[in-house]
């Protein structure tokens, strides 16, 4: 489990998401699962435990990646400790967490990506870099 935002965000492979004592003794509150190919944790029932399965690639609906940042941005700005999971930790996890930055402190998405990537591996899915930026300007534009 890797600390984003000190006190706030997280974000982990399944390994470390699996490991339900260690994630509680931080505090996360929330949890946004986004490993399609990993079987659901089970977390504690005062724990909000949302799934929303992306493709580490191209594929993936954009009201479902839109759904993730805007859970994702909503817990950052409510000031709700969050965690967000995928399976190795490398890409669906830190460029959701990133966009969810970006959306919040309305700043560029390589910015956010650049502070959550900091000093830690990373392997960000072109293709799914490609949907999270069409899923932000979409999301811009209506307003």
């Amino acid at each position: 489990m890797r600390e984003i935002i000190p006190g706030w965000l997280w974000i982990a492979n399944s390994r470390a998401a699996n490991d339900i004592s260690s994630v509680l003794s931080v505090g996360v509150k929330a949890v946004i699962d986004l490993a399609i190919e990993e079987p659901v944790i089970v977390y504690p029932r005062d724990i909000i435990y949302c799934r929303l399965p992306l493709v580490d690639g191209e594929g993936n609906s954009p009201k479902l990646i839109n759904m993730a940042i805007d859970l994702a941005a909503t817990c950052l700005t409510d000031r709700i400790r969050l965690l967000i999971r995928c399976s190795a930790g490398m890409s669906r996890s830190p460029l959701i967490a990133a966009a969810a930055i970006a959306r919040a402190r309305q700043i560029p998405l390589e910015e956010a990506l650049t502070e959550v990537a900091k000093g830690a591996p990373h392997d960000i899915s072109p293709g799914l870099w490609v949907e999270v930026e069409q899923a932000l300007q979409l999301r811009t534009s209506l307003r």
